[in-house]
């Protein structure tokens, strides 16, 4: 159950990163006032996500210790660099793909624990 819930807070954080970059693309060359910046549909997704992924990861917290939990949270790097290639075409190159293994197998490894 543990190890369920904090790749379901991995997700929604990823979710939010994603929503939050859809944002300022958004917002790029559009002269918008604050008040349509802050009430961005995407903007609130993404808030949303996050302050989701934020009161499990308390729930978390009461079961997991934080030094087994907090580096399985390293997954948020894997699953942003992932979603941003496919859904930004952003470019990743070979040491940022190399980066991507080490941390997966620290994920493992970490998550062997659970």
């Amino acid at each position: 159950m543990s190890s369920f819930a904090i790749i379901v807070v991995s997700l929604l954080t990823c979710v939010g990163q994603l929503c939050q970059k859809q944002a300022v693309e958004n917002w790029r060359h559009r002269a918008l006032g604050w008040q349509e910046k802050l009430f961005d549909r995407w903007l609130l997704s993404g808030l949303t996500a996050l302050g989701l992924g934020m009161l499990l990861w308390l729930v978390i917290l009461q079961y997991v210790p934080l030094n087994i939990a907090y580096p399985m949270l390293s997954l948020n790097f894997v699953l942003v660099t992932l979603a941003s290639h496919f859904w930004f075409k952003e470019k990743t190159g070979w040491r940022g793909w190399c980066g991507i293994a080490c941390i997966m197998l620290g994920v493992i490894l970490v998550g062997a624990h659970l």
